[in-house]
């Protein structure tokens, strides 16, 4: 990052992680930061914006803040719905219009993506965690494993098992079975990828797929998912070099741009 001083944020509150990009006046990112969401999830939105009080001729720095939490954050800053801020942001880094499939902890979207970033249409699953980053994370757990490995691990299986639960819970309890019954758990990994790989198809193809797809999110950093999306849509899914902080770069580039 740029030691130049930031003149404007974005502030993406999220259930897994909060994410701060602080752009410069030429919309560059001068500062970016993540840190886990923490139980006391006011006081450390507190000890964030307190960081960044600095002031820029006599006045606030503008501030523009996403996420599910952003109704938490106190203070006059404006809220962005992440639908928004995860759109501009991805057509920043790509200059592309196309499909964006933003996957997080909380929830699922897939937005197209017009000119200039504007949303044209979305769809949103915020219901069901088998269809988010959570299905992913509490089956890691499960198996102590880290997040992380799971991907590298269902790639490096040659053989699938199918993961036919529908619910998270529920997939659990298929998964402890099919490890009782001695069953590779590179292929069940590789099964449970498929499982949320073809739930978030679903969901690109009922908004209407538009080349290219790109995503955004932490689970874009899990290859298999990635990899599974592209054979899904026949194309290479974009994914950019930070996907987490997408959304905080669109909120940072609404308040430079003052977008309303």
């Amino acid at each position: 990052m740029s030691e130049t001083a930031p003149a404007a944020y974005g502030l993406d509150v999220g259930s897994t992680a909060v994410k701060l990009v602080g752009l410069d006046t030429d919309g560059n990112a001068v500062r970016q930061s993540l840190e886990p969401t923490e139980p006391a999830l006011q006081k450390q939105l507190g000890r964030i914006l307190e960081s960044i009080q600095e002031r820029r001729d006599g006045g606030p720095l503008p501030l523009v803040v996403t996420g599910y939490g952003r109704g938490l954050v106190p203070g006059p800053a404006r809220r962005v719905t992440e639908i928004t801020c995860h759109a501009r942001g991805i057509f920043q880094l790509f200059e592309r219009e196309g499909t964006l499939l933003d996957v997080g902890g909380q929830d699922s979207k897939a937005v197209s993506v017009g000119p200039g970033g504007n949303v044209l249409d979305f769809l949103m699953n915020d219901k069901c965690a088998a269809g988010t980053g959570r299905f992913l994370e509490y089956t890691a757990s499960r198996l102590n494993l880290r997040v992380d490995e799971i991907g590298p691990a269902a790639l490096q299986s040659s053989g699938e098992t199918p993961i036919s639960s529908t619910c998270t819970v529920f997939a659990e309890s298929e998964i402890v079975s099919l490890i009782a019954q001695g069953t590779d758990l590179g292929a069940i990994l590789k099964g449970l990828h498929r499982s949320l790989v073809q739930r978030l198809s679903g969901m690109i193809r009922a908004v209407g797929f538009r080349p290219p797809l790109m995503l955004s999110g932490g689970v874009a950093r899990n290859d298999a998912v990635v990899n599974m999306l592209s054979d899904a849509f026949d194309c290479k899914a974009l994914v950019p070099e930070s996907p987490e902080f997408t959304g905080a770069l669109g909120a940072a580039l609404t308040a430079l741009e003052g977008r309303p």
